[in-house]
């Protein structure tokens, strides 16, 4: 019940802290993107921020065993940069370029009644769908 309790916390907090910088603002990001146009560089700090936080976080957590609940702690081991990596990275920002969402902003852009969020989810659902299915699939052989 707690690890539920805190969950929610966070997801509210880390959508909160979306909404108030302006990342679930398609607009905001894209302007954000255009380095070319009008650059609008005001989530660069909000990315900086992030990046500071996680940076310590990560440091603080890499030491830890259990998480503050109690359950198991393990971090990525992986960190070799294969075609996989370099082709799901250009396909994420392909699709943030073009949309001006990523998953977590476009969720919390659809809770917030964007229409054009529910059609960035929805898509985002079906690549999904579309990535298992070719994974089962490459698996089998």
């Amino acid at each position: 019940m707690a690890y539920a309790f805190i969950s929610l916390l966070a997801g509210l907090v880390f959508g909160l802290g979306l909404l108030l910088s302006g990342m679930a603002n398609p607009q905001k990001v894209l302007g954000f993107l255009d380095i070319a146009g009008t650059w609008d560089p005001s989530l660069a700090f909000v990315m900086a921020g992030a990046i500071a936080i996680g940076v310590i976080a990560f440091r603080t957590a890499g030491s830890r065993q259990l998480t503050l609940l109690g359950r198991e702690f393990r971090l990525p081991s992986k960190s070799d940069i294969d075609s996989r990596l370099v082709i799901g990275s250009v396909l994420f920002g392909a699709g943030w370029g073009l949309a001006g969402f990523c998953p977590g902003p476009g969720l919390v852009a659809m809770g917030a009644g964007q229409q054009k969020a529910l059609v960035f989810v929805l898509a985002m659902l079906a690549g999904m769908a579309v990535f298992e299915l070719l994974e089962k699939t490459l698996t089998r052989r």
